[in-house]
């Protein structure tokens, strides 16, 4: 296992019969045990079989999203995806073997009360029926993600993927940057028929989830999904409020100040990514070479950090350069079997490449140390909205290295990055609850759903505007938010997390030692605790507080708005 690489793991379709057969063995063996060590090795073998099983599901995973036209893994992907939902009741069986077990105190006093609350949480959400539906979802995920990875867009005498395109979103020229937006918009709107029929499609199979497990619609099993278990749908709308109140207003002034930069009256949705009028930083070399600097900078920044970049290059666990039918994502997964975190993206030679060597990386780094902390695989990752403070801290911990990727533009860089990271916030709320919308109102036509994104953008991105008419202007933007299709209620936890990452700022400027062994405290807790005991664990503020908001951006708002930029 020491010399393993990813790209030689062998793979060998794992045996879905032969894991559910040891599940109700595990069960059997957990119900008839004398003693808790008895039950307590029954469990481990079983977590055991469970990592070896995840691993080789995440090899095809990653192995299809690499390439979504190698027919191969996408049908090893398929059949994975349909078989998987048949296995559920076997794993709960394990589950409800243990809940009900004499030994369950014995369980809880080792490995805490969060180890039930999962138990809880899978149970809640599950149900036979929901199987068949399950598999279709799968079916229709996978087919917007290979709508989207095999995007072919002419421009610039090219023929560019999504990622290709959005390098355009900051060229010098603003005609080539409104052209840029308007080619990807037209994709979106050449493929608008299906994908409107892929989201009713989805709304409808989600929805019936949900009364399938008693609920009114999909919203309160989409949080179950994420392993909300400590706040709910009241206390998420209380926090998209604070946004609207707080960030708004700041965001609006953040882009007005850009807009006398770049000597625009007009400001536009195509002017949005172009901070600068003399050009944004851009990366100092190529894809090799960041990731070379970053090697550098995580060895410089601790022990830690440098232990885990030399693993993940040692065993390539990194794939990040752009290629044509590369799934257009980014994500962080992992191979519990080798205690390995694997990072996917695609490089297209702006600040996003920085972006993902350290908010990718903050998940791995997250993972490494969770899977090397935590006893049970289970507790190897973390809720969702846990997971996105360890990434958008890690962003905020490499600043003082920015020079290494990009010069005398790092400030630039530093400037650019700041105001993204909160002027993305009303984004992502409004995603929030553009979801909330569509699942809570299925009777919506899609047109109409449309209408409804068109009215988050004037209430939370009032600044924002497109070319009159266009596909875009009619409210087709939420098209391209891939979340929206393939995790239902994720998207709040970039917002809520962006929170605990400026606290994270804030708390580095003051004693960056105290703020790193936070952190690592952070990293290292995995999904042993509940969300906002977590927090609490980490010293971070519970965001769903009264005037948490201002309280959390007040350093980065101060910060932009006293930069010599802003002059």
């Amino acid at each position: 296992m020491e010399d393993f690489k990813f790209s030689t793991l062998e793979y060998t379709r794992p045996d879905c019969e032969g894991f559910a057969a040891f599940a109700a063995e595990t069960k059997e063996r957990i119900e008839k045990a004398g003693s808790y060590a008895q039950a307590r090795e029954a469990m481990l073998a079983y977590d055991e079989r469970g990592k070896d099983f995840s691993t080789t599901c995440t090899i095809v995973h990653v192995r299809h999203t690499l390439d979504t036209t190698d027919v191969f893994y996408e049908k090893e992907n398929e059949y994975i995806e349909n078989t998987y939902p048949t296995l559920m009741p076997s794993f709960l069986g394990v589950n409800e073997a243990l809940m009900n077990s004499p030994f369950r105190a014995d369980f809880e006093k080792e490995y805490g009360k969060q180890f039930f609350v999962k138990m809880d949480l899978s149970k809640k959400k599950f149900c036979e029926a929901n199987i068949p539906l399950m598999q279709q979802e799968a079916k229709l995920c996978n087919e917007y993600q290979k709508i989207m990875a095999t995007a072919k867009i002419p421009f610039d005498g090219k023929e560019l993927n999504l990622y290709g395109v959005q390098k355009y979103f900051e060229h010098e020229d603003r005609e080539v940057r409104k052209g840029a937006v308007r080619a990807y918009s037209e994709f979106y709107h050449k493929n608008e028929p299906r994908l409107e029929k892929i989201w009713d499609e989805l709304i409808r199979i989600r929805n019936e989830m949900g009364r399938n497990l008693g609920y009114e619609n999909y919203i309160p099993v989409a949080y179950m999904e994420q392993g909300r278990t400590d706040y709910g749908q009241k206390e998420v709308e209380s926090f998209r409020e604070q946004v609207h109140t707080v960030l708004v207003p700041l965001c609006q002034k953040l882009y007005e100040a850009q807009a006398k930069r770049l000597g625009v009256e007009d400001f536009a949705f195509y002017d949005e990514k172009r901070v600068f009028p003399d050009g944004n930083a851009v990366p100092a070399g190529d894809d090799d070479f960041m990731v070379s600097e970053a090697a550098k900078m995580y060895h410089e920044m601790s022990p830690e950090t440098g232990e885990f970049i030399d693993f993940m290059i040692r065993h390539e666990l990194m794939d990040l350069k752009n290629k044509p039918g590369k799934a257009s994502t980014g994500y962080m997964t992992d191979l519990p079997s080798y205690k390995a975190p694997y990072v996917f993206s695609c490089f297209n030679q702006t600040i996003f490449d920085m972006q993902v060597l350290t908010h990718e990386l903050g998940h791995a780094f997250a993972g490494y140390m969770a899977m090397r902390s935590q006893p049970i695989s289970d507790y190897y990752s973390e809720s969702t909205d846990i997971a996105e403070i360890h990434s958008m801290s890690m962003e905020q911990f490499a600043y003082p290295y920015a020079e290494r990727f990009f010069g005398d533009q790092a400030d630039k860089f530093r400037f650019a990055h700041l105001q993204e990271a909160l002027t993305f916030v009303p984004f992502g709320v409004a995603v929030d609850e553009f979801q909330h919308i569509c699942y809570a109102n299925p009777g919506l036509t899609p047109k109409e759903r449309t209408l409804e994104w068109k009215k988050l953008e004037e209430k939370y991105m009032p600044w924002r505007a497109y070319e009159p008419d266009g596909f875009f202007d009619r409210g087709g933007y939420w098209y391209h938010k891939l979340h929206i299709y393939l995790y239902p209620m994720y998207y709040i936890n970039y917002t809520l997390t962006t929170m605990g990452a400026m606290e994270f700022k804030k708390k580095e400027r003051e004693d960056h030692d105290s703020a790193w062994a936070d952190y690592l405290n952070l990293c290292k807790c995995g999904g042993s605790m509940s969300y906002l005991e977590t927090l609490r664990y980490a010293n971070i503020s519970d965001p769903f507080e009264p005037g948490s908001v201002a309280r959390a951006v007040g350093v980065a708002r101060d910060e932009l708005m006293g930069s010599p930029f802003m002059a």
